[in-house]
């Protein structure tokens, strides 16, 4: 997306009244998004992540979620960490004592080194920060290690939570981690890379249904636009239709219930499928289906209990 497509869609928001965004789907009165990401190419040094050319290769900083975000009544936010890069947690924690819309901070460290212990105490001393997220081989290939462990048990000793990211085959060995230490709260990412709607798969399904069974594991219903096919195939051409997401939105409230989904955009990376107004709607009208108190409870008092913001 370049600046003035981002210009038009940013503005096509902040003129929309809240109820037409919503389609009658009646706004919770406070809404926390957990999954942002902020980041800028342009500073010296540069960025691990996203790749020059990609359409997300531009500085994305709170006052431009703020642009997209404020007229759907969402400024407040957990950030979650968008590079490996040690000082790059220190960059997100300075960033947020700017930026009061900041109320959390999933840092990125590795449990199974030396170093992580005196990393952790170091970062974890800053009251934004909240814990770290492990992803991909990173946890598949540690989950079993005493280093890791000793790390993870860390976490739990220190209040601090941890996010987990990656696709289906992460699930088992998040489930052994959760009843292993089961004061650690723990939070799935992006559904659990469920994928498309229209080809959920049985091991996400069985997956997902032994996560919902642990009281310290939440869910966070997020990426749900990107992960369609339609958006693998064009940027930003996602379905618009709530009910495309049911299959997926189904099951995961069948398995966490009201009291552990929380609301997570994964802005900007959700530009994949569509604008931020699209994403919101969709997770706006479904759970307003559930009952106010329930859209409550997702939207900002069960990521309460996740990050303890």
């Amino acid at each position: 997306m370049n600046r003035r497509t981002f210009l038009q869609q940013a503005a096509a928001v902040a003129s929309a009244p809240l109820a037409t965004t919503l389609q009658g789907a009646e706004a919770a009165t406070r809404v926390i998004d957990t999954h942002t990401h902020f980041y800028d190419p342009t500073r010296e040094g540069g960025v691990p992540w996203p790749d020059k050319g990609s359409q997300l290769f531009r500085p994305v900083y709170p006052k431009d979620w703020l642009v997209v975000a404020a007229p759907l009544g969402v400024k407040e936010t957990v950030v979650v960490e968008a590079s490996k890069w040690l000082e790059d947690n220190q960059w997100i924690l300075d960033l947020a004592a700017k930026e009061k819309s900041i109320v959390g901070f999933v840092g990125h460290l590795l449990p199974h080194e030396v170093d992580f212990p005196k990393h952790l105490k170091r970062f974890a001393a800053n009251p934004i920060f909240k814990g770290i997220r492990v992803a991909g081989a990173d946890f598949l290939d540690n989950a079993d290690k005493t280093e890791f462990l000793a790390g993870i048990k860390l976490m739990a000793d220190m209040g601090l939570e941890l996010d987990v990211n990656g696709p289906p085959t992460l699930h088992a060995p998040a489930v052994k981690l959760a009843r292993y230490y089961p004061t650690l709260r723990m939070v799935i990412n992006h559904v659990g890379s469920a994928g498309d709607p229209r080809k959920l798969s049985d091991a996400w399904r069985s997956g997902m249904k032994e996560l919902g069974k642990l009281p310290n594991v939440f869910c966070k219903v997020s990426a749900l636009i990107e992960q369609t096919e339609e958006s693998s195939k064009k940027w930003g051409s996602a379905p618009r239709d709530t009910d495309y997401y049911k299959p997926t939105l189904d099951h995961c409230w069948e398995c966490f219930g009201e009291d552990r989904l929380v609301y997570g955009s994964n802005w900007p990376v959700a530009e994949k499928g569509g604008t931020y107004a699209d994403q919101f709607k969709i997770v706006s009208e479904y759970f307003a289906s559930k009952g106010r108190e329930a859209s409550e409870k997702y939207f900002w008092k069960n990521s309460k209990a996740a990050y303890r913001w």
